[in-house]
């Protein structure tokens, strides 16, 4: 069975054609899945494990008693690459909207409940909130690399209230954060620093999803920052705001103790308040500004004798500041003024939790002496701009070295209201989908960066699945699929080989006695193959899964790549390996009866069952099995990915031992949705005695990236024993 990523009544992996090919053993999987589950309705729809997954469980009564009826839900939040915002599809199973998705990194998650693209809901078992975003909810994932946004020990942090005031005639709020131990009557007078957030967005965006309030207790805490009053304010009356403040708290008034950074267009308001008015505020930080218009007519004598710190922070190319922030760098230097750069930010784009990071590093900067003035640890030099190809350039999607993937449609969805792609790039490979932008009369987006792998991806155009017509790539067993390949060292096994020095691939078509039908294996042989030499060569027959063709382990499987590199390396066994059709009503005897005869009428190879090895994913596992059930000692290798053992009656455990000399086994992590169905046949063949391998939890879902996997660590074991 294929991976499911999506779950309502459109899925990526299909399903047309499972209901014929899906064997027992998957169908009490399915009937364990399926089961009801109904919901208490106070029951959290969401649970954080320990290691990072996050599971979702939403009832259906209260989907429909919000939105009415849905043929689909998604978990909309910043799970994709970048953190950029993505939609995470769940499956019905029974009574309840559910999906697992994960390991997700350290920090702080934001997401709301969308049923069919449009109707959006708020977790209403989650207390969280974001004023800006009444639908949002958010979750934090703890770990060492987000210890500075995890709440403070109780009563050891800062305080937060509201400050009211006037500006422009209208009655104005500001947060304020007052540090540990501050008090509003002392000698001492503290600096400030005014932080601000993008337009459209609200000041308590800065406690609700940056993180403030726990960045600044800890660092306090960890006397990494200078004590300071901290205003958090929308941008508006900023003169009426500062007097305010002064009138109100215990801060200098003097230009030397002041700073003021934001994110976005809060930003690019720092960045002209410093070099349009520098004597105001010693010190700027810009996290993602879009200053368009450079330094302007800035003083340059002015800025560098007033502005103390002028520090640039960017995200990577998928943040809109990227062009702007090498530009204004560019016209800082014509023009001789001052600042610091730090340094692109190679994970994270123009979102919360890039700005998180950069008010880490900016805050203990403020109003005291720092000996490091270069970039943060792991980000790297703007060395210039980012242009993707022009408009109507093929083929797609285009990959640069490093891992940013642009996606571009043609001009057949002018029309249309929402495109999205939908690929497998959440961690370890589940499906997300992550919408496009209008450009022109086409639609765009960049994403990344993206690990060197194997990926698969699809339109989503209006809720209609559609091919990217404009990469020649094809999967037989799902014509909207397209694939790509990022290259580097991790995904060498899954690269083309030197043209001529890999095996060949060749279509065997042999008659289907249990289909009635004459039918298509495609088969590899090794470099070097020779049909005349002396000893016949081992033969491995490898099954598709459920729904799925005798082509997908070549198309989506990359075996040949897997197969050709091994054997270049030197780990792989001389061998043959045949990939049949699965699909039938009879798996056993269709594949004793008609593919392995096919294939020693054609091939040069063994009968001797030492010689000969059986492995499949899902259904093909679950075949694998009944294999090994009903003929023990037939083929001296088994394996099965992703697939359960089922039952035990009549199975004969002294055969099994006596015949087999690896049985091995594999499955995904907790995004698998076999993986319980499977550690349930462990015990079952720990009760029957069966000796087996076990390779552990494959990081990754029911797919293909975990499937790849499984392949790589079997083929050099067979044979060899």
């Amino acid at each position: 069975m294929r991976s499911l990523p999506y779950h309502g009544r459109s899925r990526p992996h299909g399903g047309r054609r499972l209901a014929a090919a899906i064997t027992a053993g998957v169908m009490a999987i399915a009937a364990v899945l399926l089961a009801s589950r109904p919901a208490a309705a106070d029951t959290p729809w969401l649970s954080i494990s320990e290691d990072g997954y996050a599971s979702f469980s939403v009832p259906v009564a209260s989907i429909e008693a919000s939105v009415g009826p849905v043929s689909q839900v998604a978990i909309e939040g910043n799970f994709g690459p970048s953190f950029t915002w993505a939609e995470f599809g769940l499956t019905r199973r029974g009574d309840v909207w559910s999906g697992v998705l994960g390991p997700l990194r350290p920090g702080l998650y934001s997401y709301q409940v969308t049923g069919d693209d449009t109707k959006g809901l708020k977790d209403p078992t989650n207390s969280t909130g974001v004023a800006s975003k009444p639908l949002w909810s958010t979750f934090f994932v703890p770990g060492d690399a987000a210890r500075l946004l995890a709440d403070a020990p109780q009563g050891q942090g800062g305080k937060v209230e509201t400050l009211t005031y006037r500006a422009k005639q209208q009655e104005r709020s500001a947060q304020v954060w007052t540090p540990p131990g501050y008090a509003a009557k002392g000698p001492k007078a503290y600096p400030v620093l005014f932080l601000q957030p993008g337009d459209g967005a609200s000041a308590t965006d800065w406690l609700d999803l940056g993180r403030a309030k726990q960045i600044f207790d800890n660092l306090s805490l960890q006397k990494a920052m200078e004590p300071m009053v901290v205003v958090i304010s929308d941008g508006d009356g900023l003169q009426e705001l500062r007097k305010a403040v002064a009138d109100r708290y215990r801060v200098h008034r003097d230009p030397a103790h002041q700073a003021i950074a934001g994110v976005a267009e809060g930003g690019t308001r720092a960045l002209r308040a410093a070099l349009a008015h520098p004597a105001q505020y010693a010190y700027a930080g810009s996290f993602s500004g879009l200053l368009t218009d450079g330094a302007g007519r800035t003083d340059a004598y002015a800025s560098n004798r007033h502005v103390k710190l002028l520090r640039l922070y960017t995200g990577n190319v998928t943040d809109p500041a990227y062009n702007a922030t090498y530009r204004l760098m560019k016209a800082l230097d014509r023009a001789r003024i001052a600042y610091e750069f730090d340094g692109v930010n190679p994970d994270a784009g123009a979102n919360w939790n890039a700005w998180q990071e950069n008010l880490i590093d900016f805050a203990p900067r403020l109003f005291r002496k720092v000996s490091d003035h270069g970039p943060s640890a792991g980000h790297g030099k703007l060395k210039g701009e980012f242009n993707p190809p022009a408009p109507g350039t093929t083929p797609t999607p285009f990959v640069t070295e490093d891992g940013f993937v642009t996606f571009e449609t043609t001009t057949a969805f002018t029309a249309a209201e929402r495109v999205k792609v939908w690929a497998n790039w959440a961690p370890n490979g589940s499906w997300l989908r992550i919408p496009l932008s209008r450009a022109g009369d086409r639609w765009r987006v960049t994403v990344g960066p993206l690990g060197p792998w194997f990926y698969y991806y699809r339109w989503m155009v209006d809720g209609v699945s559609v091919k990217d017509a404009s990469n020649p790539t094809k999967v037989t067993s799902e014509p909207t699929w397209s694939t790509f390949l990022v290259r580097g060292d991790r995904a060498r096994l899954l690269t083309d080989v030197p043209a001529g020095q890999g095996g060949k691939v060749e279509s065997m078509t042999y008659r289907s006695g249990v289909a009635n039908q004459d039918r298509t294996a495609l088969v590899w042989t090794p470099p070097g193959y020779d049909p005349k030499r002396a000893q016949p060569y081992p033969v491995f027959y490898l099954q598709h899964g459920g729904g799925q063709s005798y082509t997908d382990w070549v198309e989506m499987g990359r075996a040949k790549q897997i197969l050709d590199h091994q054997f270049l390396d030197g780990d792989l066994v001389p061998m043959v390996v045949v990939m049949g059709n699965g699909n039938v009503s009879d798996f056993n005897k269709e594949l004793l009866e008609n593919i392995v005869p096919a294939a020693r009428a054609r091939y040069h190879v063994s009968d001797d069952p030492s010689q000969q090895a059986l492995a499949g994913l899902s259904m093909g596992g679950g075949q694998a099995f009944g294999v090994l059930k009903a003929f023990p000692g037939r083929f001296a290798y088994v394996a099965a990915f992703s697939a359960g053992f089922g039952s035990a009656a009549g199975v004969d455990a002294e055969a099994i031992n006596s015949g087999t000399k690896l049985l091995r086994l594999y499955v995904g992590d907790q995004t698998d949705f076999v993986q319980p169905f499977f550690m349930t046949s462990l015990t079952t063949l720990n009760n029957l005695g069966i000796r087996y391998e076990f390779d552990g939890v494959t990081p990754g879902p029911h797919g293909w990236d975990v499937w790849q996997k499984n392949l790589i660590d079997l083929a050099p074991r067979l044979f060899k024993r």
